[in-house]
């Protein structure tokens, strides 16, 4: 237990919880999404034990390092590039993302103020709960690789994660709500989605998009949606008074 006083692996924590609650924001976003089709208290319990289960998965993951490394081997070359589970993952995890944001775009605009049959509920509830665990561990493959390069010990990694899925939760409370209050933002987050889903599948090819580009084009269109949400309010506002 010596390590647990050198500064240097608090710094490595530090830098890794930084990385994983950035990395995390892709995460945020859909579980955002996701929780936004159930009621408040049941959104709130979606989170909690998908989280939680999310959690245990990636624990169970780092446990597994030597199988994590092999992720990253290659296994199938097609189209001159080499193939390895990580980008089968990738790739399989941005089509899902593609397929659900085009299914709930298609719901919104087909059926805008349709609700979830009572007795279609509690599978509703299931199926999300499931869909946040899977798209977790997604996105924690390229996270859990990072992490092995940039730490060394397992309790490090394993805090890390622990603090990055803290976040993540405390995160994504806010995100809905606002979401559930302003229903245009619903179509802004699914359309991030669309393009995360694509990232993930480009990655999984071989064609790298830096996260920067990706996220300054989702800090750029929120700021032009904020400002539509703003002007929208004060209309509201001139006419009430």
């Amino acid at each position: 237990m010596e390590w647990i006083s050198d500064p240097a692996i608090w710094a490595s924590l530090a830098t890794l919880t930084a990385m994983e609650i950035i990395l995390g924001i892709d995460n945020i976003v859909f579980i955002s999404v996701l929780v936004s089709r159930l009621p408040e208290k049941q959104a709130d319990q979606a989170r909690k034990i998908g989280l939680a289960l999310a959690l245990v998965a990636r624990i169970v993951m780092l446990a597994l390092l030597a199988w994590i490394i092999g992720l990253t081997q290659p296994l199938f070359t097609a189209f001159g590039h080499d193939f390895a589970w990580r980008d089968v993952i990738l790739i399989a995890g941005g089509l899902f993302l593609l397929y659900k944001a085009t299914h709930e775009i298609h719901q919104a605009v087909e059926d805008p103020h349709g609700d979830e049959p009572k007795s279609k509920v509690g599978a509703t509830f299931m199926a999300i709960i499931g869909q946040i665990i899977i798209i977790d561990i997604v996105f924690s493959v390229d996270s859990i690789v990072t992490a092995i390069g940039m730490a060394q010990h397992v309790p490090v990694m394993v805090a890390a994660v622990t603090i990055a899925m803290f976040v993540m939760y405390v995160g994504s409370i806010p995100i809905s709500k606002f979401i559930a209050e302003h229903p245009t933002t619903k179509m802004l987050a699914l359309a991030f989605l669309m393009l995360i889903g694509m990232s993930l599948v480009a990655d999984g090819i071989g064609f790298h998009i830096p996260k920067g580009y990706i996220y300054f084009a989702m800090a750029f269109a929120t700021g032009v949606e904020s400002i539509n949400i703003l002007i929208s309010l004060r209309k509201k506002r001139q006419k009430q008074s």
